[in-house]
């Protein structure tokens, strides 16, 4: 696919904002863009994804740090990158904005992932194994074959993250064919598991309020984005964003 032309300010706004350099008033005037512009977007998601590579892999560091010395490379670099580009910002959903006013709408659908804990820890029982099987076949359209796998392990499974990340991903595959009542209960129980890992609550609450939105229920929307924005996590602005956007409905 070709790359389109971006405007070199922008880019330079997004990479300032990958590396932490932009203040609160300037990533808020940089999303204002963004949920504007597609290709821009997408463009953040890669140069998010491979930062978290670079990070974790010297090869990929070193190779961004060659390529980074001239524009003529840049093309080269994420063509080499393209095959390791893990989207880790997928989680937010494709966001609807009003370019005229502060209007949004939930989004579209959740990008199915592997949901890691903070501390990486199984039970040993096989959730891993069948979450990754379960993302395989709502991959390839089966998502009620792949909801039945996830919910028909969880009698072996007693390792609370465990049992929060086969609700989660439960829920995820629902919301994405529209069955949001049933998407609703399987996030309501990952918060309702009190020592579930706090990365995965967090985005539960995310999600809730997403489905709750769509659900027209807003009162409970409005209340779950408070709690994603109180965990002060990756999803705390743009939780922010929904709960000033919704405040006057």
């Amino acid at each position: 696919m070709k790359l389109k032309k971006m405007k070199p300010a922008l880019e330079r706004k997004i990479d300032l904002y990958v590396h932490g350099k932009l203040d609160a008033e300037q990533i808020d005037d940089l999303w204002a863009e963004l949920i504007q512009d597609e290709h821009a977007l997408d463009y953040l998601k890669t140069v998010a994804s491979l930062k978290g590579i670079v990070e974790e892999d010297s090869k990929i560091h070193n190779l961004v740090e060659e390529s980074s010395t001239s524009n003529h490379d840049k093309t080269n670099w994420f063509l080499a990158a393209a095959a390791a580009v893990i989207l880790i910002v997928g989680g937010f959903g494709l966001i609807t904005f009003s370019a005229e006013t502060d209007v949004i709408q939930p989004i579209t659908t959740i990008e199915l992932d592997y949901y890691r804990s903070a501390d990486g820890t199984t039970d040993g029982s096989g959730g891993d194994e069948v979450i990754r099987e379960a993302i395989i076949l709502a991959n390839d359209g089966h998502h009620q074959q792949a909801v039945r796998i996830l919910e028909n392990r969880l009698d072996d499974i007693s390792n609370s993250s465990s049992r929060a990340l086969i609700f989660i991903n439960a829920g995820s595959i629902l919301y994405n064919i529209s069955m949001y009542e049933d998407a609703a209960a399987r996030f309501e129980k990952v918060i309702e598991i009190n020592d579930s890992d706090p990365l995965v609550r967090e985005r539960a609450y995310w999600y809730l309020g997403n489905t709750y939105f769509q659900l027209n229920r807003l009162d409970e929307a409005k209340e779950a984005f408070q709690n994603a924005y109180e965990l002060n996590g990756a999803y705390s602005r743009v939780a922010q964003s929904y709960l000033r956007a919704l405040a006057s409905r």
